[in-house]
């Protein structure tokens, strides 16, 4: 049975389920920062037994975690996790690791082109994470031939060489990895979902990621600034599609953060979002404006791995047809192109490479026509 420990201290899972967090979403108190670090150490060393561990993430979700709870995983996650740190500072792209089903994963043909454009980007995922366990951006780079299962420092020479790297969970956060059955026998998200977003095996500056509403990026981006170990300079965070780091089409929500001011101006700027040392910058963006000028279900596909990957050679080397047979598919992938130079943009903007949006449009828009984003693809098939 879990005890208090001289190893851990006064609060095993089950007491702080007893006396703290179980009560349910209305009236469960908040853990202090001492007892979630407590908690994580002793999830993440496989401590408690499996019904209390259970019944302890459904408790967080239930009640919802504060960004100091969060921040505390964070940090005693950060304890296990095997960095590969790269010359180059890259833009840190925090997707969620349990992926997507029903639209076309950008991420990796927008990676791409940023690079090409000048601004270094990592990726980092698992392999059929729970809960959904569907694609994610390790099943794309599979499908082009691209080396995912590789060590941290592997990782930061493909950043290094090509501008573009993937770090992948097993390798880099193993802590994590061996929650993997009995996060899948939850059947729902728990706050492991979130935290491994923010593992940042590179030690990248810059973290872009997404969510549904903005009150959950204002919490994430409250996370950062709790956080003794997840130190960026800068956090953007948008709508994306299926919670991905994809930007939707239609009016989308952006929110920026700098932990001490960079210069840049957030276009069509609302003004502050929230109060405090450092302010989030909350704005919208229509993206017909900038090319997407039609819906989500335009980038719907069928088999996501293997059509992310088509649309991604296909947008990268300007061979439109790419082994999509109908004539409708291969005109759409003029709709993926624009929906990936602005997902490239985004990179490009939250690197500050860029002084907005349409500047960084057109970077992206050059080293596809240019062939420079083809020329990273193969260099990082070649790696």
């Amino acid at each position: 049975m879990a005890k208090a420990t001289e190893r851990y201290g006064d609060w095993p899972l089950k007491r702080l389920m007893t006396e703290v967090v179980g009560s349910g979403h209305k009236s469960a108190d908040d853990m202090t920062r001492g007892q979630a670090t407590e908690a994580m150490r002793r999830i993440v060393d496989g401590e408690p037994d499996h019904t209390t561990l259970g019944a302890f993430w459904l408790a967080n979700r239930w009640k919802r975690n504060t960004p100091e709870e969060l921040a505390a995983y964070v940090d005693v996650m950060a304890e296990s996790v095997e960095t590969g740190v790269p010359d180059a500072d890259p833009v840190d792209c925090g997707a969620n690791y349990d992926g997507k089903g029903r639209t076309a994963i950008l991420g990796v043909a927008a990676g791409v082109v940023a690079a090409a454009a000048g601004t270094p980007v990592v990726t980092h995922s698992g392999d059929r994470v729970p809960t959904q366990k569907q694609d994610a951006y390790k099943h794309v780079l599979d499908e082009l031939g691209i080396r995912t299962e590789i060590v941290p420092a592997e990782s930061a020479e493909m950043v290094d060489e090509t501008g573009f790297g993937f770090y992948y969970q097993p390798e880099f956060n193993p802590a994590v990895h061996r929650l993997h059955d009995r996060r899948d026998r939850m059947g729902v998200r728990t706050f492991v979902n979130t935290i491994e977003t923010l593992a940042n095996p590179a030690e990248a500056s810059v973290h872009l990621g997404s969510f549904y509403h903005l009150p959950y990026a204002k919490r994430i981006i409250s996370t950062f600034r709790e956080s003794e170990t997840a130190v960026v300079d800068r956090v953007i965070m948008f709508q994306g599609m299926e919670g991905y780091d994809d930007i939707r089409p239609g009016d989308t929500k952006v929110a920026v953060w700098n932990r001490r001011e960079r210069g840049s101006r957030a276009p069509q700027d609302d003004g502050p979002a929230d109060a405090g040392d450092e302010e989030v910058e909350a704005f919208d963006i229509r993206t017909p404006e900038y090319g997407m000028d039609f819906d989500s279900e335009s980038l719907g596909v069928e088999d996501v791995a293997g059509e992310s990957a088509e649309i991604t050679e296909a947008v990268l080397t300007g061979e439109h047809g790419s082994g999509r047979t109908d004539e409708s598919a291969r005109d759409d992938v003029d709709q993926f192109a624009d929906a990936v130079a602005l997902n490239a943009a985004f990179r490009i903007y939250a690197r500050e490479d860029c002084e907005d949006l349409d500047e960084g449009l057109g970077m992206a828009r050059a080293a596809i026509e240019d062939g420079s984003a083809a020329d990273v693809l193969d260099s990082l098939r070649a790696f």
